[in-house]
């Protein structure tokens, strides 16, 4: 009865729009993740583009995904969120449909008639749009349908359940690719888009609450970004950062093309790729008890250090399992660094700026997308495909070790960075800290 009263109270903590803008994140990360975790494949393997054309429009569609909701936000509070919904579903299904569609015999005439490459980029940029207005409406609606004594836990809930999509989406396309083929993967992510548009006009309701939710207007978003940019400092931390995700992101390039390639054609890539998704659904709270002594700054060192192994792992025997490994050793490395990410940005942000550069969080990942798809296909043709090439004429299977060494070396090289930086911070406040205890 104790625990029947408990998800009682919980549930009765927030309003119900809460619970169904957090079933619609859900469907909309399963949607995302499942066809991220077979885009580059399906670009290259199905649509013949090269690794670096692949590349460049995964760089191009996740850059996007991450950087618009800085100002989708505006026109969310200004609409309303369920509007916003509406057209992010609406928009998302027609696009996700469009890029699966691209695949398809029964569209190929339509497709022919434009450059591919083109017609590919206008549709990700149109599906990157709608997405865009996903994560400032889920996160507006649980600032406003949560009581204070609850907004806590209803954050912690929506994480959970991002990580949660994130896991099960790649799960999906997985089965979808072996049963049906590939481009049904973003039928499936049209569909489940398709549903949520159906589910925002029948159950989501915009919720009242006195919580202050009020997002700035479009001039001062863009006055806010100027204020960030010239921020010299945070724009050195975020930058390093970046490299840290640039990393990341070759989980979702790098090794789907190395595990058809040089693995198996039938290795289940979107399964492998999801391993840090479920660590982190199962580890999170666990790891997080291990390291709440470190201070924030010896957490991010030891994050980016943790997870550089991942690839050292991988270089040391590539197989199926090393690379499980290797991912699970990432994880690791992410959920002892993620959540202090936070409170840095806080502890070093200038004195009444905290929340605005706090809403800037995010930017690393974006400017690592932008960067990391190209990359990421650059660095496979540049490294892996001699090697391919020549194992099918000597028929002596060679791997390419170095392209683990690379991703090493970058974050060897964002390990070292994170330190010093932090090192020349602390000096500068200690000094400031002086002249300050000096003058008085």
């Amino acid at each position: 009865m104790n625990i029947i009263s408990r998800l009682r109270q919980i549930f009765h903590g927030f309003h119900k729009s809460f619970w169904v803008a957090n079933t619609l994140e859900v469907f909309e990360r399963i949607a995302y993740y499942g066809q991220a975790a077979v885009l580059s494949i399906f670009l290259r393997n199905y649509l013949h583009f090269s690794e670096v054309d692949a590349g460049k429009l995964s760089s191009i569609f996740g850059g996007l995904v991450y950087m618009l909701p800085i100002f989708a936000g505006t026109f969310a509070d200004k609409y309303g969120f369920r509007k916003s919904f509406a057209f992010a579903f609406f928009v998302m299904a027609i696009g996700y449909f469009s890029i699966g569609a691209a695949g398809s015999q029964t569209f190929a005439d339509f497709f022919h008639s434009f450059p591919l490459f083109w017609a590919l980029v206008v549709v990700l940029v149109f599906t990157a749009i709608g997405a865009s207005f996903i994560k400032p409406s889920v996160l507006g609606t649980i600032a406003k349908a949560s009581k204070p004594e609850t907004k806590s836990l209803g954050y912690a809930i929506y994480y959970t359940l991002v990580n949660l999509g994130g896991a099960t989406g790649p799960l999906i396309a997985f089965f979808v690719r072996g049963s049906i083929g590939i481009q049904w993967v973003y039928t499936v992510s049209a569909v489940s888009c398709a549903l949520m548009f159906v589910t925002t006009l029948l159950f989501y309701r915009e919720p009242e609450s006195d919580s202050e939710f009020v997002q700035p207007g479009l001039w001062d978003k863009l006055k806010d970004m100027g204020r960030v940019l010239t921020n010299g400092r945070f724009m050195v931390f975020l930058l390093i950062f970046s490299l840290y995700w640039i990393m990341f992101w070759q989980i979702f390039v790098i090794v789907p093309f190395y595990l058809t390639d040089f693995i198996s054609k039938d290795a289940p890539f979107e399964i492998i790729e999801s391993v840090d998704a479920w660590a982190i659904i199962f580890l999170q709270v666990i790891v997080n008890r291990l390291s709440r002594k470190f201070p924030p700054v010896a957490a991010i060192v030891t994050g980016f250090a943790t997870s550089t192994l991942c690839w050292v792992v991988i270089a040391i025997h590539p197989s199926v399992w090393n690379i499980i490994a290797g991912i699970f050793v990432w994880a690791i490395g992410e959920m002892i660094q993620a959540p202090r990410y936070y409170e840095y940005i806080a502890d070093n942000a200038p004195k009444g700026q905290e929340a605005l550069f706090q809403g800037y969080a995010f930017l690393p990942i974006a400017i690592a997308w932008f960067i990391g798809g190209t990359f990421g296909g650059w660095l496979y043709s540049a490294l892996a495909k001699p090697l391919l090439i020549a194992n099918d004429h000597t028929g002596v299977i060679r791997h390419p070790t170095e392209l683990w060494l690379v991703l090493a070396g970058i974050g060897a090289i964002a390990t070292m960075l994170m330190y010093f930086y932090n090192l020349h911070i602390t000096r500068n406040i200690r000094q400031q800290n002086i002249q300050r205890m000096t003058k008085m």
